[in-house]
């Protein structure tokens, strides 16, 4: 009696498990790797970001054409389409265009990584401008230091930042501590 119940109970509850999948399968293109749906009107892009299509819930075939693939990763991999991501409703992914091109075909990441590195090569810091290469601002002479405004440190004359950088005034190394600046190294001025 008690095996028979036991095998009742399990079978109601895979039919229920069943039914709730079936429930709330309804309606969607596609069911993604990661467990959200897909709800788009055509197969292109389907669970783009959210690691694939594991399974296409619609009565139609799915069409795996690698070129089609890299040729939507390519041209999205900059920006998340914003109509694709209100068709997930199960879970929002925040997976930037660098997951997207990685799970497309190696052509569109290759691209996409290529893109990345210039952007990168771009962006890089570039050195400043050393002191012997700057023209010393008119004004200095004997008795005055060069006070940089910005980080409040004087320069006596003779030091390879006097008067060159961006901001600063000549003055007396006296006035330039009554100012709250301090000597470069400090090494007063002699």
């Amino acid at each position: 009696m008690k095996t028979l119940l036991g095998s009742v109970a399990i079978g109601i509850g895979a039919l229920l498990c069943q039914g709730v999948y079936a429930q709330d399968s309804a309606g969607h293109t596609a069911l993604c790797k990661d467990g959200t749906y897909f709800d788009g009107a055509t197969h292109k892009g389907a669970c783009r970001g959210h690691q694939g299509v594991k399974e296409w819930l619609d009565k139609t075939t799915a069409k795996s054409d690698a070129k089609t693939d890299a040729k939507s990763a390519d041209t999205t991999a900059a920006a998340t389409d914003d109509k694709t991501t209100k068709k997930h409703h199960k879970k929002k992914d925040a997976d930037t265009a660098s997951t997207a091109a990685t799970t497309a075909a190696p052509a569109a990441a290759t691209t996409t990584a290529t893109t990345a590195a210039k952007e990168e090569k771009s962006t890089k810091h570039t050195p400043p401008t050393p002191a012997k290469d700057i023209v010393a601002k008119p004004g200095g002479g004997p008795g005055l230091v060069w006070v940089n405004s910005e980080s409040k440190v004087y320069h006596c004359q003779g030091d390879e930042w006097y008067g060159k950088t961006k901001q600063g005034s000549y003055m007396s190394a006296a006035d330039a501590e009554k100012a709250g600046a301090h000597a470069a190294h400090g090494k007063a001025c002699q």
